[in-house]
């Protein structure tokens, strides 16, 4: 998957930014490799080219532009803009990119985005670890050197003017973003969405630090080896990622904020805060905490407070299933109905069907008074009472299943007219400014037609509130749908008992009904018995 990395230096030694591109350096250390003589080793294969400068001159280049504009003379400003862009591995094999290739793309990639700004090109063949990922770096001196025509994605007007520094926004970031996912979609390369927030996020220092840290774990283990001793921990963990583990472990078991706090507090020493609509974590051995930012949506308030709820769902589905004893052992079994003879007309035009009905309904009677037995139902009154209480459960899951699925129809609703009103709104602010709405409105009467639908319809919903974000929106649709399905589950096991016990409870009726029937059976001939004997 090809990815995008950023790393803004304030440095004012442009050249070793060239140096770094066409010389071997050891990544871990970032130092170059030396030969026995102390040389410096030339790259293996690259490709370098410049923009709006000579590769191998840009350094004095842009200390000349810098200079001319009076610009990057203080210690904290930001000196250059270093861009990454990484390439699947399996591009080389799958889709046949070349390293002349990517250079071409990232000419290309620099050319539409960093217009007017001097910037080295280069490609390397060579990816961390031995990945083999063909990667292109674009270094770009953060002062623009020529006036270029003002694109969409720049923010102010002086964004498109030489003397001006380069301004990198969030959005800004985004388009950057999806140019390159535009790119490898066009070239049919392997790509991720680079739009989504990272779910575990891993910085370059913390990548760093756990390389080093599981170097000399390994070194120390090695020693340990030698003296006969076992290690006991061989893979390291840096401080980021041990709470992250920490609040893994504790989130999928916690039904609530308060329930995650105390777990997280009691089992790993970890203070969670809720400040400001945000997560921060302080463990033990810091005094300062450590927010969310630096460890990845994840862990972030509003994908824990949904993991919870999707939590407290699941354990309100196993609720119902353990107020019963016999709910958590429940099999279902093959129990049918016993037949009643004198309904069944085959059973009495044909001897020999009887005879066989007869036999299954002793079988039937048997499993009957086994299963009976078996889950405790000591009485006819206990009987009918499980079969009431599992009939209340069954129809109170298919209610909430049933409102859980209004729910869910009515936030789809909202989804599709706030997705409407976003997409017309700019259409509606043109038309809110046009000197002769009469033809504006005429012109663009669809949009605007569909944009007071849309906004009719979430102001009826959501009245004097602001109106929600779709992150909110999808988040919420998704914890109703794990609801319904977990409803839906709970509703059909409940069904199935019903069907289950009201055979049992039909079966036993016909049981007694027919020790009734042989009893008065019994009764007249024994009068007429005593009748005779007296005689």
């Amino acid at each position: 998957m090809a990815i995008l990395k950023h790393i803004a230096s304030k440095s004012s030694n442009y050249g070793a930014a060239l140096e770094y591109l066409i010389f071997k350096h050891d990544e871990l250390r970032k130092t170059p490799i030396l030969d026995q003589k102390g040389n410096r080793i030339m790259r293996d294969e690259f490709y370098l080219d410049g923009l709006n400068c000579e590769p191998y001159s840009f350094d004095a280049a842009c200390r000349q532009l810098n200079r001319e504009y009076q610009k990057n003379k203080n210690k904290n400003e930001i000196k250059s803009h270093h861009y990454i862009i990484s390439f699947d591995p399996r591009d080389s094999t799958e889709n046949c990119l070349t390293g002349k290739r990517a250079q071409e793309l990232g000419l290309e990639y620099a050319k539409a985005n960093f217009p007017g700004h001097q910037a080295l090109v280069c490609t390397h063949m060579d990816g961390h670890n031995g990945s083999g990922n063909i990667h292109v770096h674009i270094v770009i001196n953060s002062l623009r050197k020529l006036d270029v025509p003002k694109q969409p994605f720049m923010e102010r007007p002086i964004d498109c003017k030489a003397g001006y520094k380069h301004h990198l926004i969030k959005d800004y970031l985004k388009h950057l973003q999806k140019s390159l996912m535009d790119i490898c979609m066009r070239e049919n390369l392997n790509q991720m969405d680079l739009l989504s927030s990272s779910l575990s996020k891993v910085s370059e220092q913390e990548y760093y630090a756990k390389r080093r840290g599981q170097i000399n774990l390994d070194l120390t283990n090695l020693e340990l080896l030698g003296d006969g001793f076992t290690p006991v921990k061989t893979t390291f963990e840096t401080e980021k990622e041990k709470i992250r583990n920490a609040i893994t472990d504790v989130a999928k078991r916690s039904v609530s904020f308060m329930d995650f706090q105390n777990l997280l507090k009691l089992e790993y020493g970890i203070l969670v805060k809720d400040h400001r609509g945000q997560f921060s974590y302080l463990p033990a051995d810091r005094e300062k905490f450590i927010s969310v930012r630096t460890l990845g949506t994840s862990f972030d308030r509003e994908h824990l407070l949904l993991l919870f709820q999707c939590n407290a769902a699941e354990k309100e589905k196993q609720q119902w299933r353990v107020d019963d004893p016999m709910d958590a052992l429940y099999i279902k079994s093959n129990l049918r109905l016993v037949v009643n003879l004198q309904d069944c007309v085959k059973a009495q035009q044909n001897y020999a069907y009887a005879q066989k009905v007869k036999i299954s309904n002793l079988q039937k009677m048997a499993q009957t008074v086994l299963y009976v037995q078996e889950h405790g139902y000591d009485s006819y009154e206990k009987l009918y009472e499980a079969a009431e209480s599992i009939d209340r459960k069954m129809a109170t899951a298919r209610s909430d299943a049933k409102l859980t699925e209004v729910k869910l129809k009515k936030v789809n609703e909202q989804i599709h007219h706030l997705g409407q009103y976003f997409s017309t709104k700019s259409v509606y602010s043109e038309f809110l400014k046009a000197p002769n709405k009469k033809i504006f409105r005429q012109t663009y009467f669809d949009e605007i037609a569909k944009y007071e639908e849309a906004r009719q319809f979430l102001k009826r919903d959501f009245q004097d509130e602001k109106f929600p974000s779709m992150k909110d929106l999808r988040a919420e649709k998704e914890l109703l749908m794990r609801t319904k399905d977990a409803r839906y589950e709970t509703y059909h096991y409940f069904k199935e008992r019903n069907a289950e016990i009201q055979t049992v409870l039909a079966n036993v009726d016909s049981i007694l009904e027919m020790e009734k029937l042989q009893q008065r059976e019994q009764r007249p001939r024994a009068k007429k018995r005593s009748y005779d004997m007296s005689l």
